[in-house]
């Protein structure tokens, strides 16, 4: 290994795995770091289940914001692959099962599913008319984030005012109850901007209406589309892409140190040879920005906070609904479990409060319905499926004192919820491993630190950022700099960062490739 660089990369994640295609094809000299064996970070697919040929994406699920273009321009071959369903949210109202089904495309079953929940199409016209405008909020968003961060006057004069006084300036709880009156439809809406956000809706920060802007944007669309092969397949994609493109890439190398002094860097990790440390021209941080911080030896007062609790399951056979809906249609896209707009604040309430919410608000994805291939021949043709269960509003502050015993309690909680809403115990369809013990695995924030690195377990590595600059000092700035000139961040922590995306990596590469002589 040489002794000198053009750039160091810390952390074998998506983000850096894309900064280095760039970079390397840019023709630097590139080197990659990861401190697990493997490369990867949170986009991973794993056997979890010992003895069990079935490989979950373990820690991130769906694909929505990668752009197109970065596939196409770092010869990917990946293949996303669209849901058959939107959503599915099983109700139980007046003594009645139903389902609010949303296909994709949406047509005459999905406003169907809407008058047979509320009674009217007034619902459902609502519906149409909101996402209607947030995709021309999509289109013009969308676009910019490959580029030099826009201003907001220059975004702003292109979005009608009304929407983007709703979506970007008050708080976005106004929004869904002024247009919905039904409490699921509300929550249906509500919830994309609280997966992995803590936050009330009508939070003064707005933080809320970040998320719920990154979960619709992606590629002007908003699609969440299903990774064939896990999400392990678009990282290994990613990490021959760079090879491919002449960077070098370490696994197992902790890195201790960086230096950075807007000229000359350096970094130091511990491997398996022991201490080692290269110079280099710039330093890419593909880890949180505290994780950052103390690297460089600057203090850190205060964590992120993750808010999630991540289950992932396989079944024999997927389980009979109480509503008599068809499980492989329900099961097809996202899977609401009491997430009602009320349901979603008393959540937030109880655990802001400290205390585990008593009917936790989740959802569910059933990967194998769309993409078999994580499944075994032998898996697939017995009627296994897995499932991977996103619970809502589980902040890292419940699960400080103990972290076992939160865990178990969450888990109970969060698959009695699921169970609620079935014709038969769920315990009945639940595989069993070579071990003869349930095919059950849970992740929270804790969890989620110590396995992968995040700090506070927190996904995004801190709260989102508007994909904007907010005044004049950031506009034409990449979104992704430090205090230090050859200092930039690769990672969801930038400002266009959060999700599987690659544009932080992107950016970063392009930012670099602006900056050398």
């Amino acid at each position: 290994m040489q002794n000198f660089y053009d750039v160091v990369i810390v952390g074998g994640g998506h983000n850096g795995l894309v900064a280095a295609s760039y970079l390397a094809g840019g023709g630097l000299s590139t080197l990659v770091l990861e401190q697990q064996g493997h490369t990867g970070g949170a986009a991973v697919s794993q056997q979890v289940f010992p003895g069990v040929d079935a490989r979950l994406s373990r820690y991130s699920y769906l694909v929505s914001l990668l752009p197109d273009k970065i596939v196409a321009d770092l010869g990917l071959g990946l293949e996303l692959r669209s849901r058959s369903v939107a959503s599915y949210t099983p109700v139980r109202r007046d003594g009645r099962d139903l389902g609010l089904m949303v296909e994709r495309p949406e047509g005459t079953a999905t406003r169907a599913s809407f008058a047979a929940l509320t009674g009217s199409d007034s619902e459902y016209e609502a519906w149409t008319s909101f996402y209607n405008s947030v995709s021309s909020l999509a289109g013009v968003v969308a676009p910019t984030l490959l580029g030099p961060l826009p201003s907001v006057a220059e975004l702003r004069k292109q979005v009608d005012p009304a929407l983007w006084e709703a979506l970007v300036e008050r708080p976005f709880g106004e929004v869904v109850e002024r247009l919905f009156a039904d409490d699921t439809v509300r929550g249906v809406v509500a919830t994309d901007a609280v997966i992995g956000t803590f936050a009330g809706l009508h939070d003064e920060s707005l933080i809320q209406n970040r998320c719920f802007l990154y979960h619709l944007i992606g590629n002007g669309t908003g699609e969440w589309r299903v990774p064939v092969g896990g999400m392990g397949a678009v990282t290994d994609a990613l990490a021959g892409a760079a090879r491919r493109a002449g960077a070098s890439v370490v696994v197992n190398a902790s890195v201790t140190s960086v230096e950075a002094d807007g000229t000359r860097g350096s970094v130091t990790w511990m491997g398996g040879d022991g201490e080692r440390t290269v110079d280099c021209s710039y330093v890419l941080a593909n880890v949180a920005p505290t994780t950052l911080a103390a690297l460089r030896g600057q203090p850190v007062t205060e964590k992120p906070e993750g808010s999630q609790l991540k289950i992932n399951l396989l079944l024999s056979r997927l389980p009979q609904l109480r509503s008599g809906d068809d499980p492989r249609r329900a099961f097809a896209g996202t899977f609401h479990i009491d997430e009602d707009y009320s349901q979603l604040e008393t959540a937030y309430q109880s655990a802001a409060g400290g205390s585990l919410p008593s009917v936790p608000p989740s959802e569910v994805y059933c990967h194998s319905l769309t993409d078999p291939s994580i499944l075994s021949p032998e898996l697939v043709a017995s009627g296994h499926q897995t499932l991977t269960v996103f619970g809502v509003h589980f902040p890292t502050r419940l699960f400080a004192a103990d972290n076992d015993a939160a865990r178990d309690e969450s888990v109970r909680r969060v698959l009695a919820g699921l169970e609620s809403y079935l014709a038969e115990p769920l315990d009945l369809c639940i595989a069993r491993d070579a071990d003869g013990n349930p095919c059950i695995e849970a992740k929270t924030p804790v969890d989620i630190e110590e396995s992968v690195g995040m700090p506070g377990g927190h996904i995004f590595h801190g709260d989102l950022q508007w994909p904007w600059a907010e005044d004049d000092t950031e506009a034409g700035r990449w979104g992704v700099e430090t205090d230090v000139a050859n200092l930039l961040i690769c990672g969801s922590g930038a400002r266009r960062g959060g999700a599987v995306s690659g544009i932080a990596g992107h950016n970063a590469a392009m930012a670099v490739l602006d900056l050398r002589p």
